[in-house]
């Protein structure tokens, strides 16, 4: 077994919109976490809903200044750690082509592919959302809206945090299982594998008390139904938040049976021994 705690590669910084951090802070608590690969990916959902906490363009990526920062740091700290240029690509179903083309118009290493909204609603910045939801309507929903955008777009490499939504709900998980929801989450994890793409192991819930995304139950059916790709990623935008859990996200995932993680370098991915 390595040393060394799985690779980040779930990371957001200034360049994302609900982020201030430093890249270079983030990059040296990385170091100091003993981490010998991070990749960064802010935040592009483009249609985001405009309201009074999240102006236009709040999510929108401007991609020239963020590409040059990671170059720099790149070669500055090639000597301590190997920093991937990644996204977090939010879906949605009436924007598909303009994600394909800003995706084929850049060079990520790496793409998460995330769904963030519902029906173009944010269940987070709403505050009076679930005042006028169904708890277990909107998460039902939540994947079928899932299965739709990845029937129909293949330019990412995981799945972001699968059932996010629970992290936002009234009871804060306490009334959902994956059992619950087993046929559209099944339907879910064989898209994934029958494109050959993997599932962004999610600790931010966990690192703060909750469930990791996805739930244990759904990681062991993903591998059960033959998946295998893997990434860790810790969600921060803090640099406090780097690495987050993967001590014990490490072992959910043994548990679940699964002995290595994946890395990316121009979207290649590359099995690495947990």
């Amino acid at each position: 077994m390595t040393t060394k705690l799985p690779a980040d590669y779930h990371l957001h910084t200034h360049h994302s919109g609900d982020s201030s951090a430093p890249m270079k802070d983030m990059i040296e608590s990385a170091i100091s976490h003993g981490l010998g690969e991070i990749c960064f990916t802010e935040h592009m959902d483009m249609d985001f809903p405009v309201f009074k906490d999240v102006p236009k363009d709040t999510f929108t990526l401007i991609v020239p200044p963020y590409h040059d920062e990671v170059s720099f740091y790149q070669n500055e700290y090639k000597d301590k750690i190997n920093i991937k240029y990644g996204v977090e690509l939010g879906l949605q179903p009436q924007i598909k082509d303009i994600n394909r083309k800003f995706i084929n118009d850049n060079d990520f290493d790496f793409v998460i592919g995330s769904i963030h909204l519902v029906d173009k609603k944010d269940p987070y910045y709403y505050p009076d959302y679930w005042e006028k939801e169904n708890e277990d309507q909107v998460i039902a929903r939540y994947f079928e809206l899932t299965i739709e955008c990845l029937q129909d777009f293949d330019d990412f490499d995981v799945l972001g945090h699968l059932d996010y939504i629970v992290r936002y709900t009234p009871s804060k998980g306490a009334n959902y299982s994956y059992d619950k929801y087993k046929e559209l989450i099944d339907e879910i994890l064989r898209i994934i594998i029958k494109k050959g793409k993997g599932l962004d192991f999610n600790s931010k819930a966990l690192f703060y008390g909750g469930s990791p995304n996805p739930n244990p139950d759904i990681l062991r059916r993903y591998k059960e139904l033959g998946g295998e790709i893997i990434t860790f990623g810790s969600d921060a935008h803090v640099p406090e938040g780097i690495a987050g859990a993967f001590d014990k996200m490490r072992d959910i995932a043994l548990s679940c049976g699964f002995d290595h993680y994946y890395t990316y370098e121009k979207k290649t991915p590359s099995a690495v021994l947990l």
